[in-house]
């Protein structure tokens, strides 16, 4: 069984999400493939190359055996939490037999890094998305997109101690440009064509359990100011879809979520915004367009939006004089793609 998870962007709503506001996302076209396959050792074993596991043989029924180091289990979490959720609900629909078949896993996020260091695409929920599905197939449990999420979902959150909104699982197996709010229903959307968005390194990335956790701990420290930041976030993440309507509306709108986001980040001293993601706010700014953080900020990718043509061919020169490197994406990408390997 194969299955193909797009990686993501927050275009707009990070932070505001995990109160309840509706978060703007887009899938890109780096993805991540996982393939499950009947073993040949009569062991189960995983596979991901990229992070340095190679031919891992699993314990019964694929459990992550002893003795590993903190970093490959940190690297196998969502693995081992995909697998302990699909292989519930399969004995929960009575689909998986008592005596399992080992199985072969192979999975591959390589695409989502860049010189060794994540990009900040969501390479932990795309994994989870296509592991999820190619994993549930393989056991004989047939899912819907909604199944397939909240499972996919629950297993993320948990890998990363119940932190996340699930956007960023929604996006993977969804795809496309979506409006995301938790307990509703996926909205798919439009971009405007008048706009065009730029992938931004801005620097080798950031722990996104850690930067969340930053804020939780401000939201203890300092509950009023924190609302208060939280609802201003909320009320322009709200004006997200309405503003894709006129291009002028978004780009205020995402450079007035940047700021509210610089507030917060000042209040809660998190790290989401840094000196450089400042520089390039007003680098943007100064040729028309907008720059701001996406996701959960830190050193990972950041957006440059600006008008069609030669604007961003502007913009995209003055990044590059001021030494910051375009990656090269293509957005509102398919979500999950399953099939069967040859």
């Amino acid at each position: 069984m194969r299955a193909s998870a797009p990686g993501k962007l927050f275009l707009l709503g990070e932070y505001a999400v995990l109160e309840g506001a509706p978060a703007l996302l887009t899938s890109v076209d780096r993805r991540v493939e996982v393939t499950v396959d009947e073993s040949t050792t009569g062991s189960w074993q995983v596979s991901a190359s990229n992070l340095g596991i190679r031919n891992l043989v699993l314990g019964t029924d694929g459990a992550l055996p002893a003795g590993l180091t903190d970093q490959q289990r940190d690297h196998l979490r969502v693995f081992d939490q995909v697998r302990v959720a699909v292989q519930a609900a399969a004995l929960q629909a009575r689909v998986l037999p008592q005596s399992q078949t080992p199985l072969a896993i192979t999975i591959d996020s390589s695409a989502l890094s860049r010189g060794g260091h994540k990009l900040g695409l969501g390479s932990s929920a795309a994994t989870a998305a296509g592991l999820t599905d190619a994993l549930a197939r393989a056991l004989g449990l047939t899912l819907d997109r909604d199944e397939l999420f909240r499972l996919a979902h629950a297993a993320h959150r948990s890998a990363q101690n119940g932190a996340g909104s699930g956007g960023d699982v929604a996006a993977s197996v969804h795809g496309g440009l979506i409006r995301y709010a938790p307990g509703a229903a996926v909205v798919p959307l439009r971009w405007p064509e008048e706009l065009c968005i730029s992938a931004v390194v801005t620097g080798e990335g950031a722990l996104t359990t850690r930067l969340v956790g930053r804020v939780a701990d401000y939201a203890a420290e300092n509950p009023a100011r924190h609302r208060a930041d939280l609802d201003r976030l909320k009320h322009l993440a709200e004006q997200a879809e309405a503003a894709l309507a006129s291009p002028a509306d978004f780009l205020s709108l995402a450079s007035d979520y940047f700021a509210a986001l610089t507030q917060l980040d000042a209040h809660a001293q998190a790290g989401i915004v840094s000196e450089r993601h400042r520089e390039l706010h007003a680098l943007a700014r100064r040729k028309g367009g907008i720059f701001k953080t996406s996701g959960a900020g830190g050193g990972d990718v950041g957006l440059a939006f600006s008008y069609a043509g030669e604007p961003t061919e502007r913009l995209a020169r003055a990044l590059a004089r001021a030494g910051a490197a375009i990656v090269p994406l293509g957005f509102f990408a398919a979500g999950l793609q399953g099939g069967t390997a040859s």
